[in-house]
């Protein structure tokens, strides 16, 4: 692991996720808060679980913990056409790091300034900083719908009262949302906050702005 870089990751994360406000709706059964799910899922482009096809961003606050360390900082996430940029940077501490994921693998640039490729994002953050990241899935995810079962297994989602989901649990995720808001873009609900753990690891989300790419 990159000290440096493990060191400028921790100095992000962790700060308190600020409250957004919850857009009540209301569904019958099960099988209408699937259907809402379904077409949910195809007005966002994921009616096929690909998480890195749509084009769309967020930027928020971030904190991630592992066990051992935590931080928190601003996150920046864009994507669209195979293509992934994401930022992490502490203020305070004026430290950052970038990743870049495409067809050709994943790029980490930190606070060191030494750039590190591989084939796999979650793999790269992982052995660089020390974080369990689910880069791949997380496109999916922090939209609330599930990624694709033959490449994560199989997802389970828990509905709330509004229909929308409250948890999705796959790949030994555990998934929550609290709050609403809308995108912009899609003009669908989303969630404010995202919660997501496996084990000791475990991402925090407060979503400040969604955008259109």
């Amino acid at each position: 692991m990159s000290k440096p870089l493990a060191l400028a990751l921790a100095a992000l994360l962790m700060a308190g996720c600020r409250t957004l406000p919850t857009a009540p709706a209301a569904v019958g059964t099960a099988a209408d808060a699937a259907a809402l799910q379904q077409a949910r899922a195809a007005a966002l482009g994921l009616a096929n679980g690909d998480c890195t096809a749509p084009r769309w961003g967020l930027s928020g606050r971030v904190a991630l913990s592992n066990g051992r360390d935590g931080g928190s900082g601003r996150i920046l996430w864009s994507q669209g056409a195979g293509v992934l940029h994401l930022e992490l940077s502490a203020p305070i501490s004026r430290q950052s790091w970038t990743l870049d994921v495409d067809a050709a693998g994943a790029r980490l640039q930190g606070a060191s300034g030494a750039a590190l490729g591989g084939p796999d994002a979650a793999d790269l953050v992982r052995n660089s900083t020390g974080w369990d990241v689910p880069i791949a899935a997380l496109g999916c995810w922090l939209r609330a719908v599930a990624a694709a079962p033959g490449t994560f297994g199989p997802a389970q989602i828990e509905f709330g009262n509004d229909g929308l989901p409250r948890r999705i649990l796959q790949g030994g995720w555990t998934i929550e949302y609290e709050g609403r808001q809308a995108d912009p873009g899609s003009g669908q609900v989303m969630p404010a906050r995202v919660f997501a753990s496996r084990g000791a690891d475990h991402v925090r989300l407060a979503v400040e702005r969604w955008t259109a790419e």
